[in-house]
């Protein structure tokens, strides 16, 4: 009867992310949407969904904060708690 040697087998790699995520947003973004935002939707019990327009990204002081970024931007939505005042969720549309 022949003996079989053991081999171990090779570490498998973990499954990656998919392709289509997109990097994480920068809080640069994030910040410029709270500080110069134009619109507020009231979404009803004290939150405030908030996004910056097309016309208020042309503004300087909005293309100087934003820079390369601006287009990114005007995807960008916030949902502010105006109770607490903090974010409850950063919206990015694909």
């Amino acid at each position: 009867m022949a003996y079989r040697t053991f081999r171990p087998r090779p570490a498998t790699r973990p499954i990656e992310t998919a392709a289509f995520e997109r990097p994480t947003l920068p809080g640069s973004v994030v910040d410029a949407v709270l500080r110069y935002h134009d619109e507020a939707q009231d979404q009803g019990s004290g939150r405030t969904l908030l996004r910056l327009s097309e016309k208020r990204l042309r503004a300087p002081e909005v293309k100087k904060a934003l820079g390369k970024l601006a287009q990114r931007a005007a995807n960008v939505a916030v949902l502010w708690n105006e109770d607490e005042s903090q974010i409850i969720q950063v919206l990015e549309a694909a």
